[in-house]
């Protein structure tokens, strides 16, 4: 049985701006192997993409089903977000792995004593999404998705997909507002008590990384879905070029405040979580009609988005392990990585149409379809 919930109006200015925060998240990791400190990185804020990614989510996940749980299962849910998502995660792994022993260099020693079959191990957990424990650390950093970094991101996304669906989906309006100021709060407190006056971390099975981690995600997910539940779009010209512009300075603006005073930086992030990034959602959706280039063009970035940011974080292993072996500067490496830039965007684009979609749909017909009852009709 297909699928007959009528579709609704899509937003093409999210689609848009998921592509360009995913863009700038790969020039961010790029430039960060350059950086000395968190003071001098550029593209500074481009970490807060992710906090981003969660606040789009939670509006996208309010949009598509808050109002179809009298026809749909729980079981139905996680199948379709394991859709989704899945196929890109355990891809993002492979690569990761395929990559691993090319990365050898002075910074991350245990890649060299990194047996086969460890990797094997570690490459299975990261498949299934399963945090890696830090007995089992290949690189040096105990991370919990240390083939592919952005793991951790879709882990917390799959932990507030679970929360929304089991609970929060339950939620009046005022409750949720009152799970949204509990967050925000908590995502206040992290910031200006912050040793670097940032919100990074979230990667690594530790208490306080696990603090951040939840913290980094429970306020945007649930932020965006509150921003659903309440907020209707205007009509704003030029919504879509005010908002990818505002996004663009939130992400790049140079570090606030001194290393004397983090918390100047802290409070900025804060702001551009709690008020900018829903702003930035806002302005989206309030976007006036555009014409058919700008809307083919947008689709193609929100497509693009997801794999690229699945994709694209082994490549900046293995630039990084160049650089340092070699002790390059950035003037020096500049063309590198631009190459590798545009190949991970090229490279994302072909998993989309040569992987991606054809296993979602593959998926979609034999898990999605199957799993619905049939009615006496067919």
């Amino acid at each position: 049985m297909a699928d007959t919930v009528p579709s609704k109006p899509h937003f093409p200015a999210l689609d848009a701006l998921r592509g360009v925060a995913a863009l700038l998240v790969v020039a961010f990791h790029l430039l960060e192997v350059h950086a000395t400190s968190h003071l001098d990185q550029l593209i500074n804020h481009g970490y807060l993409a992710v906090d981003f990614f969660f606040l789009l989510s939670g509006f996208v996940i309010g949009y598509a089903y808050d109002d179809r749980w009298s026809r749909m299962s729980l079981g139905e849910f996680y199948r379709r977000r394991l859709v989704r998502l899945q196929p890109m995660v355990v891809l993002g792994m492979l690569i990761g792995a395929l990559a691993f022993y090319g990365q050898v260099n002075p910074q991350w020693p245990l890649i060299a004593q990194t047996s086969v079959g460890k990797l094997v191990l570690v490459t299975v957990l990261g498949c299934l999404l399963l945090p890696v424990p830090p007995a089992l650390d290949v690189r040096g950093w105990q991370e919990t998705f240390p083939l592919n970094g952005p793991g951790w991101s879709l882990f917390f996304e799959y932990v507030a997909n679970l929360l929304y669906a089991v609970v929060v989906r339950r939620f009046s309006r005022g409750a949720l507002t009152v799970l949204v100021a509990v967050a925000a709060a908590a995502l206040l407190h992290l910031t200006l008590t912050s040793p670097n006056g940032d919100v990074v971390g979230g990667w690594s099975l530790e208490p306080a990384q696990l603090r951040i981690g939840f913290t980094r995600v429970l306020f945007p997910f649930f932020g965006g879905l509150l921003l659903f539940r309440t907020v209707r779009p205007g009509r704003i010209p030029y919504g879509l070029l005010w908002s990818g512009l505002l996004l663009v300075t939130l992400l790049a603006l140079p570090r606030i405040g001194s290393a004397g005073q983090p918390w100047q930086n802290g409070l900025y992030e804060a702001g551009s979580i709690l008020i900018g990034f829903p702003l930035v959602v806002y302005l989206g959706i309030s976007h006036a009609q555009t014409s058919a280039t700008v809307q083919r063009a947008s689709r193609v970035l929100g497509e693009l988005s997801y794999p690229l940011y699945m994709v694209h974080f082994p490549f900046v292993h293995l630039y990084f392990a160049w650089v340092h072996t070699h002790k390059l500067a950035l003037k020096q490496s500049a063309p590198v990585a631009a190459g590798v830039w545009l190949g991970t965007v090229a490279l994302a684009y072909a998993c989309l149409k040569f992987y991606d979609e054809p296993v979602r749909a593959w998926l979609s017909h034999w898990v999605l379809r199957r799993a619905q009852p049939v009615s006496k009709a067919q």
